[in-house]
């Protein structure tokens, strides 16, 4: 089974994504509530997988996606993003990120991103 990285600024979404993650047999090795603590436990514990929301302060997920890839270009990451940010989205799928899912999440499309991301 995978470990795997949460970053979200809301400690409901990281509980939420965590409660997923744990259902599907995965391990949330850390969580981060920002792009800067991102890049740092991502590179301290280089997990199979990050959830990283789009939106956080301090660090937006897009920016910590380019410095994740700069570090290591087959990091598996599945940005998180809200209704109506299709190109901040756009550009993390370009940046390197591997799927996307959209707020409020969905519990089927969040396991469907993470089967996919895994399975490549």
């Amino acid at each position: 089974m995978a470990n795997i990285i949460v970053v979200d600024d809301s400690l409901f979404m990281r509980m939420i994504l965590k409660e997923i993650i744990s259902n599907m047999g995965h391990t949330v090795i850390a969580e981060a509530e920002d792009g800067y603590e991102a890049i740092l436990k991502y590179s301290e514990l280089r997990p199979d997988l990050v959830t990283m929301d789009i939106n956080m302060p301090r660090m937006s997920g897009v920016s910590a996606l380019k410095e994740i890839i700069k570090v290591d270009p087959k990091a598996n990451i599945l940005i998180c993003s809200a209704l109506g940010q299709q190109s901040m989205i756009t550009e993390a799928i370009r940046a390197g990120a591997k799927d996307f899912i959209v707020k409020p999440i969905e519990e089927s499309r969040v396991i469907e991103a993470i089967h996919k991301i895994l399975k490549h």
